[in-house]
């Protein structure tokens, strides 16, 4: 959801629809509403940098689209894709047939820059340290399976409030160079059995893989310094969100959940975070699987939400992130209080299978609930 989005809503086209069809496969985690206010926040951020205007309009919510695997190949492209999501998405929210209830809500724990580097080093360390971090290897896949709920505005009859959606389940496999995959989740799948991310794609394009969508065999090619990390990812995401900063700390916190860094690279992460101004220590925390955890955090100041990485407290082993509302904010004539979780997720199983759509052992796998 976006506090000031763009409101345009031309007419589909069938080339359009056929456009958004694909490019929707891979959706990031979450919900079709934030998917629509967030790519119609992209298309007026566009607007924006094409008429050198100062700043873009706020997005309310700091989890960005996840790095689809399906990734439209222009400018020109990415803003049709955009428009038709925006038309296409438009509604309640609850088309994809997932039950929905109250919004989801939370008690706000306290944040403070205090304890927050040596924190970070313990993360780092901890990562570092995994002995049961393998490669990816040729036909090999990454096999990520989490849990996710949100809270949306939800419009019946014109009139809105705030609902969420159920607790779900995500499987995504994604091979070493990006160009196989695989998804099952209930918000973007027309059946259970899941569809393929495969490219190239229905238009014969092939994506060439970045940060705002990376492969495994990228994400190896990535300096593991921290400044030179950093500086590369302020330079990629320019123009992009609220802040630099915000920014910044968003596109890592991508890579920790839906992704999977090699350990020289994940353990590296944490280290660039702490160069990062406004990032915080949140002592208590929850992820989608109700696990208790200690979050390494940075409020959005435009938005007014606090975007949460997660860790288990003793082992720092990272468990999900969520997305919580500090400030109050109005949007479509709904407050959105303090305590609102925009978003959750819990990261229950990562793992290397061997094959596509193959669900790997539980003593196999590198990290699942516990």
């Amino acid at each position: 959801m976006n506090a000031n989005p763009s409101r345009r809503h031309p007419a589909d086209t069938d080339e359009s629809a056929q456009l958004m069809s694909r490019t929707a496969r891979d959706l990031p985690p979450g919900r079709h509403q934030f998917h629509k206010e967030r790519l119609m926040a992209q298309i007026h951020d566009l607007q924006q940098n094409e008429a050198r205007t100062a700043t873009p309009a706020p997005a309310r919510r700091t989890k960005r689209l996840l790095r689809p695997v399906i990734a439209l190949p222009a400018l020109a492209a990415a803003v049709a894709g955009v428009v038709v999501a925006a038309s296409v998405l438009d509604g309640d929210g609850g088309g994809d047939g997932l039950a929905t209830g109250p919004a989801l809500t939370t008690e706000l724990g306290s944040a403070s820059s205090d304890g927050l580097p040596q924190l970070l080093d313990r993360i780092s360390l901890a990562a570092g340290s995994d002995t049961a971090h393998p490669k990816v290897g040729p036909g090999q896949f990454v096999y990520i399976k989490s849990k996710f709920a949100d809270t949306f505005v939800k419009t019946v009859d014109g009139k809105s409030s705030l609902a969420s959606h159920s607790l779900y389940d995500r499987q995504i496999w994604k091979s070493a160079d990006g160009t196989k995959g695989w998804l099952i989740d209930p918000t973007v799948n027309e059946g259970p059995e899941g569809e393929t991310l495969s490219l190239p794609d229905e238009q014969g394009n092939t994506p060439v893989a970045s940060l705002n969508g990376p492969s495994y065999d990228y994400l190896t090619q990535l300096t593991t310094d921290p400044d030179e990390l950093l500086a590369k990812i302020y330079k990629e995401t320019e123009g992009q969100g609220n802040s630099p900063d915000q920014q910044a700390f968003s596109t890592i916190g991508d890579l920790l959940g839906e992704s999977y860094p090699p350990a020289e690279l994940y353990s590296a992460l944490f280290k660039t975070a702490a160069k990062i101004p406004g990032v915080v220590v949140v002592n208590d925390a929850v992820d989608a699987a109700g696990r208790s955890g200690i979050a390494v955090a940075r409020l959005d100041e435009t938005s007014g939400s606090r975007e949460e990485w997660i860790f288990d407290k003793k082992t720092h082993v990272f468990l999900g992130e969520r997305d919580v509302q500090v400030k109050e904010v109005k949007e479509d004539g709904v407050v959105i209080k303090p305590g609102t979780v925009n978003y959750t997720s819990a990261i229950m199983t990562r793992a290397v299978v061997d094959g596509m759509k193959q669900v790997p052992s539980s003593s196999s796998s590198l990290s699942s609930s516990s």
